[in-house]
């Protein structure tokens, strides 16, 4: 991708003192004129670089804008490879540690040091994942309009999006983009897209809002639950809503608040919990769970 290449010229570029465009072209695997072409955008950019030409030329960052090599230690170049291989990990490609090769300049001390971190951003439905992360991200630099099938609570539905953003949160993948459909920004999650094409129609970008995505918004409280749980079952309260959601009682079950979304997201939940948890409030939401209950005892009961 044309934004590696951009860093990785700019990282040899601030740790050597002059490179020639034949060695940039070969480091990279692109041809002169590309190289060129890189370094007109990054000027553009308000880098000051500096070509000069015949024996001993090159190009150079000029004197007084380069980086201290110290910024950058040991450490902190660690820590960019395991942010770096944690995308690898989503694609299934190694175009990340490629990139990362590069910008050690074959620093053996940061590649080949004890790995301390791993960040792995892959899920079960890594096949399916990494094509559609791949379209998204050309369809982003392209500025490329998509057009996909979605399925959500309230149906399925056909839409069409400016994609601007890739996103992970709440342990999944997302893409943020204004959806042509709504003539909102909306936010899709990628495992709802069981087929996701580019159209071939370029967009013009649009001037962004500030990208914030809070819990509330998607995910708004509008139903307030009360449940009991048995003890062993304090793991999962912990590990799903966090150790203030429960209180412990004086016979050793666990009381339950929080906020749902909706009465499907609060029936499916309680479920998961077999006979270890009771649902108490809404009165109304319990009166329809032990409905269901007994209609589905009526279904089993053969």
């Amino acid at each position: 991708m044309k934004i590696d290449r951009l860093i990785g010229i700019l990282s040899i570029l601030l740790q050597q003192e002059k490179v020639t465009a034949p060695y940039l072209a070969e480091k990279f695997e692109v041809s002169r004129r590309t190289i060129n072409r890189d370094i007109e955008v990054l000027c553009k950019a308000g880098i000051p670089l500096v070509t000069t030409q015949g024996a001993g030329g090159g190009i150079s960052i000029m004197d007084g804008y380069r980086m201290d090599k110290t910024l950058l230690t040991s450490a902190d170049m660690r820590a960019i490879l395991a942010g770096l291989r944690s995308l690898d990990s989503v694609s299934g490609s190694n175009r990340y540690q490629q990139l990362m090769d590069k910008l050690s300049l074959e620093n053996s001390s940061v590649l080949t040091s004890n790995q301390h971190i791993v960040i792995d951003l892959s899920s079960w439905y890594k096949n399916s994942l990494a094509p559609k992360i791949e379209l998204i991200q050309r369809a982003i630099d392209r500025n490329e309009l998509l057009s996909f099938s979605y399925y959500a609570p309230g149906g399925e539905s056909i839409r069409t999006l400016e994609p601007y953003l890739l996103v992970f949160q709440w342990a999944s993948w997302y893409v943020w983009g204004y959806c042509l459909s709504r003539q909102d920004y909306r936010m899709f999650k990628l495992n709802r897209m069981p087929e996701i094409k580019g159209t071939g129609e370029i967009f013009t970008p649009r001037q962004l809002p500030e990208f914030r995505i809070q819990n509330e918004e998607i995910f708004p409280a509008m139903i307030d639950v009360k449940a009991l749980f048995e003890p062993e079952m304090k793991w999962r309260l912990i590990e799903e809503y966090g150790i203030d959601s429960f209180q412990k009682m004086e016979d050793g079950k666990l009381l339950f608040q929080f906020g749902f979304m909706d009465k499907e997201s609060v029936f499916g939940w309680m479920l998961s919990f077999g006979d270890h948890a009771e649902l108490l409030e809404p009165s109304d939401l319990r009166k329809e769970l032990e409905q269901m209950l007994k209609r589905m005892q009526k279904k089993y009961k053969s």
